[in-house]
């Protein structure tokens, strides 16, 4: 059974992956947990004499939520259908964004957290939003992204960047070994260099750690060579048409190519393509 938390703010991209959400574990048993967080730092008061008490955090923050987690429970009855395997709960709560989810990661034993992000738009140019970046470098719980455009369909491509130059603990794996269980996905393990050089001992050790790992699914290495790891991944996709985005967080070399820069408008996989990324526990 897995638990998997749903943040919302009503908006279409959060519902976007909430539907995402629910086509991807349509064959697995799961609890829902679709959590809205009125943040602390949006209840702040102008006037410092007024005092925010428990009784009006609830009147003006948390029934008002409760009413548009019941609403979103309907909209989900409405319009996706009834799964046995999967039953819902509502959470409304009032923190600071990363601490409520930190909170329910813990309470509720979260596996995965799955989060929409909206694509770049005006001056903030960066492929992520800041509550999904927080999430997903502040949480140390396995996040699936996705972005606004994602539309859900059969996972058959995954596409896992790496530079063999991170010892991989074999926990960190098992999210993604667990999606190629109940998937007939082809695993594709690209290295992406900048120039054209041999991989060091430690380097093939690792390398050789996830072929092992690996062993009894379908899986192939791909050698890239560019000066710039976002342009390769866009290559890549595109050539492949692939499905899924597997990183791991402790990768940081990769991981903040390939999500955090402010080159949006020259790939589209931050508008398109899934990512998941593993964090080691």
């Amino acid at each position: 059974m897995y638990n998997i938390l749903l943040p919302t703010d009503f908006s279409e991209n959060s519902w976007n992956a909430i539907k995402y959400a629910l086509h991807f574990y349509e064959y697995s048993i799961c609890n829902f947990y679709l959590l809205h967080v009125n943040k602390l730092n949006n209840i702040a008061m102008d006037d410092t004499s007024y005092i925010a008490t428990s009784t009006t955090i609830q009147d003006e923050y948390i029934k008002p939520s409760k009413k548009k987690l019941v609403a979103l429970l309907k909209k989900i009855a409405n319009q996706i259908p009834n799964n046995t395997n999967h039953k819902f709960y509502t959470v409304s709560d009032y923190n600071f964004f990363i601490e409520s989810i930190r909170e329910q990661v813990q309470e509720k034993k979260i596996n995965t957290i799955v989060m929409g992000t909206k694509g770049a738009s005006g001056l903030k140019k960066y492929i992520v939003g800041s509550n999904t970046a927080d999430v997903i470098t502040k949480v140390k719980c396995t996040t699936l992204v996705v972005p606004e455009n994602a539309k859900y369909h059969k996972i058959e491509e995954i596409a896992f960047p790496t530079d063999y130059s991170i010892n991989y603990n074999l926990q960190t794996l098992f999210p993604l070994s667990k999606i190629l269980d109940r998937t007939t996905s082809q695993l594709r393990i690209i290295h992406i260099k900048t120039e054209a050089e041999k991989l060091n001992t430690n380097q093939e050790k690792n390398k050789e750690l996830l072929a092992d790992y690996f062993n009894n699914y379908k899986y192939s290495f791909h050698y890239l060579t560019s000066k710039k790891v976002e342009d390769a991944v866009q290559c890549f996709i595109e050539s492949r048409d692939v499905d899924l985005i597997t990183m791991v967080a402790k990768n940081l070399n990769y991981f903040q190519q390939i999500l955090f820069h402010n080159k949006v408008e020259e790939i589209s996989y931050h508008t398109d393509i899934p990512f998941l990324v593993m964090h080691e526990i």
